[in-house]
C-alpha cells in the first residue's frame, strides 16, 4: 500500500504545502508512457504535458487536409489512454496543450473513455487561439492581416507575400485563465490547443492557491516553474552540456521533472526518487537559459523579469529557483502564423580525406555550369552548398576523413528540384576523386514546406473560452474568460554590453582552452532567433567572464556564420553568473524553412564553447577536460 500522500489527489490537499506539478511530455514525439510514469512512480497532483513546438500547428493542418490526422496530437492520445485508470485513481488532474488544432475532438475522445469505464473524471476543452478563420476571411477580402495584428517589430505588415488559400495555421499563444476557469468548475482533463508552453502549470498553481490576476510575482513564479519543466528531461539530465562530467549511464532513461511550487511562487524543481538522470544547479540554469528572449519573458498573463534569479542545490535532485519579480501583461500576445512556402530539397554526397576543400568546390562549379547551360540558375529561392565537417589529419579510421556536401534547395514549385537531382544524376560519372552516398537519396525528392510569419495580436481580440463535457462528449457548460485586469506596455528590451570591465590583463597570465572547459550553456530557437546563455559555476570566475563574454567578443565566437544583417543582444544574469546573447535573423524565417543544418539552433553553443580562447591560470583549478 503507498502512502496517504500518494492516494490522495489535489482535491485533499489544496493550498496547505506546495503542489506537485509532474510534466510528461516536451514535444510531439514524447513517448506516451512517460504520462503514466510519472502517475506511477510517487505522489504528485497533477502532470502537464507540452506537445507542441513552433511549427506543429501547421503539420496538424497539413494532416488533417491529407485525411491522416484529426488535429490533435495522436502521442498525447496515446498518453492518455494509458493513463486514464491511475489518474482516475488517484485523483491527478491532468492539463496538456496535446489538443493542437482540435482539442474538442481529443476532449471528445477522452470523454468516450471516461463513460466506458465510468470513470469519475470531468473533461474539459479550452478555444480561443485559433484565429485561422479571421486571418483568411480578411486576406481574401483586403489582401492584408486583420488590424489587430502587428509584426514582431510592431509595425503594421505592409507586403503580405501570401494568400488566404496558402495560410495553414493561426494561433495565439494564450495563458492559463481558461485552465483556472475549467478548474474552478470541476474540470480534472483540460485539453488546450496552442497555449503558451508553461501556461498549463501557471493555471495549475494559480488554481491551487486561489491567487488573484493581480498576484504578479506568484504568477511570475510559476511562469517560470513552467518554462523549468516544459521541456521534459531538459531540465533533468538531457540536453545538457555538462554531461560528459557524469558517468554517462546516468542520461540512460532520465526521469522525467517535477516542479514543488510554493505559495509565493518559488519552486523546487526534482524527479521521482530511483529514476536515471540528475537535477543540479547546473541542469537547471541551463534550463532557465533555453529559448529566452532576454530578461523579461512574457506571457498573457504576467510579465516575468528574470533579473534576479536565484538558483540553489538544497538536496539531492532537488533546486531551488527563486527571485522572479512579475508586473501585468503586455496588451498584445505572440501570434503564430504558417503559410505554405514552396518546396525544397537537400542532396547530401560524401568525401574522404585528402584535398576534400578542393573537391567540394569543383563540384560545386561541375553543378552551377550545368544549371547555366540548362537555364535554371534563376528558378530556386534558395541554393546554398554547405561542406558539413572537416577531416581529420592522418586519420586512423576513414569515417575520421569523410565530410558531407549538403545542397540545400527551396523554389516556388517542385519542377527545378526534381530538374536539380535529374542534373546531379547526369553528372554521375564526371565526379570528383572518391565521391561518395548513402544508398537512401529520398531528400533529394521535393517535398512542400511552410513558413513561419510571426505576429502579436491585442489580446482584447480573443475569445477564450472554456467549455465542459458531460457524458457522451456533449457540451454541458462554456465559461467565457475574462481578460487581464491591467497591461503594461512592452518596453524595448533591454541590450548592454559589459558594465564596469574588469581589464582582462588584470587577473594575470593566461592559457589558451576551448571555452567549453569552463563555461557551460545552452541555446535555441525562437522564430527567426537563436538565443544563447552561458554560465560560469562560481563567483571567482564572474567578473572575468562578464568581461571577457562582450558584444565583439560574441561575434568574433560566431565567426564566418556571424552576418551584419543580423542584430545581438546581450543581457546578464548575475545570481547564476550567466550571459545570454540573442541572435536576430540566424535562422532566416524560422525552424520549418530554414536553411541551417541546425535549424533548431541547439548546437549553436556547443560551437562557442568549442572556440579557444584565453583563460586566466588561476582559473585552471576549477576547469575540466572535455574527455573527463
Amino acid at each position: 500500500m503507498g502512502s496517504a500522500l500518494e492516494n490522495q489527489g489535489p482535491r485533499d490537499e489544496r493550498g496547505t504545502r506546495p503542489v506537485r506539478i509532474a510534466n510528461c511530455s516536451g514535444g510531439q514525439m514524447e513517448p506516451g508512457w512517460q504520462m503514466r510514469k510519472q502517475a506511477t512512480l510517487g505522489p504528485v497532483d497533477f502532470i502537464t504535458g507540452d506537445w507542441l513546438a513552433e511549427n506543429n500547428l501547421a503539420q496538424e493542418q497539413a494532416a488533417i487536409a491529407a485525411g491522416t490526422g484529426e488535429g490533435f496530437k495522436k502521442n498525447a492520445w496515446d498518453a492518455l489512454q494509458q493513463s486514464m485508470e491511475v489518474i482516475a485513481e488517484k485523483g491527478i488532474k491532468v492539463v496538456i496543450n496535446g489538443g493542437g488544432l482540435n482539442p474538442q475532438a481529443l476532449a471528445v475522445h477522452c470523454q468516450e473513455i471516461i463513460d466506458q469505464h465510468n470513470y469519475n473524471l470531468t473533461v474539459a476543452f479550452v478555444s480561443g487561439d485559433n484565429l485561422v478563420g479571421q486571418v483568411k476571411k480578411t486576406l481574401k477580402e483586403h489582401g492584408t492581416l486583420p488590424n489587430t495584428f502587428q509584426d514582431i517589430n510592431n509595425t503594421a505588415h505592409k507586403d503580405i507575400t501570401f494568400t488566404a488559400d496558402d495560410v495553414l495555421a493561426c494561433n495565439a499563444y494564450i495563458g492559463a485563465r481558461g485552465i483556472v476557469k475549467g478548474l474552478e468548475n470541476g474540470a480534472d482533463l483540460i485539453i488546450c490547443g496552442r497555449v503558451a508552453d508553461a501556461s498549463p502549470v501557471l493555471g495549475a498553481a494559480w488554481w491551487w492557491y486561489g491567487w488573484s490576476d493581480t498576484d504578479y510575482d506568484r504568477l511570475a513564479g510559476a511562469f517560470l516553474a513552467g518554462h523549468l519543466i516544459e521541456c521534459s528531461a531538459y531540465v533533468s539530465g538531457s540536453n545538457f552540456s555538462g554531461f560528459h562530467r557524469f558517468p554517462l549511464e546516468t542520461f540512460i532513461d532520465s526521469g522525467y521533472p517535477i516542479a514543488e511550487i510554493d505559495k509565493d511562487g518559488s519552486c523546487t524543481i526534482t524527479k521521482h526518487p530511483g529514476t536515471n538522470g540528475t537535477v543540479t544547479v547546473d541542469t537547471v540554469k541551463c534550463q532557465f537559459l533555453y529559448e529566452i528572449q532576454g530578461n523579461m519573458y512574457l506571457n498573457s498573463d504576467v510579465k516575468a523579469l528574470l533579473d534576479h534569479v536565484k538558483v540553489q542545490q538544497v538536496g539531492e535532485d532537488r533546486v531551488h529557483v527563486s527571485g522572479i519579480t512579475g508586473r501585468p501583461p503586455p496588451p498584445t500576445t505572440k501570434l503564430a502564423c504558417f503559410y505554405k512556402g514552396g518546396f525544397e530539397s537537400q542532396n547530401l554526397s560524401n568525401a574522404a580525406g585528402y584535398a576534400t576543400r578542393k573537391k567540394y568546390v569543383l563540384y560545386e562549379k561541375q553543378i552551377r555550369a550545368r544549371l547555366a547551360e540548362q537555364g535554371l540558375t534563376d528558378s530556386f529561392t534558395v541554393l546554398d552548398f554547405q561542406v558539413v565537417g572537416s577531416p581529420r589529419e592522418n586519420p586512423s579510421y576513414q569515417l575520421e576523413s569523410t565530410t558531407y556536401f549538403r545542397i540545400f534547395a527551396q523554389a516556388d514549385s517542385p519542377e527545378p528540384l526534381s530538374a536539380l537531382k535529374l542534373l546531379l544524376a547526369d553528372e554521375t560519372m564526371q565526379h570528383f576523386s572518391g565521391l561518395h552516398w548513402a544508398q537512401d537519396l529520398r531528400t533529394a525528392d521535393p517535398k512542400s514546406f511552410y513558413v513561419y510569419y510571426p505576429c502579436i495580436v491585442s489580446q482584447d481580440a480573443i475569445e477564450e473560452a472554456v467549455h465542459i463535457l458531460g457524458p457522451g462528449g456533449k457540451t454541458k457548460q462554456s465559461i467565457q474568460c475574462t481578460r487581464p485586469p491591467a497591461y503594461e506596455a512592452i518596453e524595448e528590451r533591454e541590450s548592454y554590453d559589459t558594465r564596469d570591465p574588469v581589464p582582462l590583463d588584470s587577473f594575470g597570465p593566461t592559457v589558451t582552452m576551448p571555452l567549453g572547459n569552463i563555461a557551460l550553456g545552452r541555446s535555441g530557437d525562437k522564430g527567426s532567433n537563436i538565443n544563447c546563455g552561458l554560465f560560469v559555476d562560481r563567483v571567482e570566475l564572474w567578473e572575468w567572464f562578464r568581461s571577457f563574454l562582450t558584444l565583439e567578443r560574441m561575434k568574433s565566437l560566431i565567426g564566418k556564420d556571424w552576418k551584419d544583417e543580423y542584430r545581438l543582444e546581450r543581457v546578464q544574469f548575475p545570481g547564476i553568473f550567466a550571459v545570454h546573447f540573442v541572435i536576430y535573423g540566424i535562422l532566416g524565417r524560422g525552424v520549418s524553412s530554414s536553411t541551417l543544418l541546425d535549424n533548431r539552433g541547439k548546437g549553436f553553443t556547443d560551437y562557442i564553447r568549442a572556440k579557444h580562447v584565453d583563460v586566466p591560470e588561476q582559473f585552471l583549478q576549477w576547469s575540466w577536460k572535455e574527455d573527463e
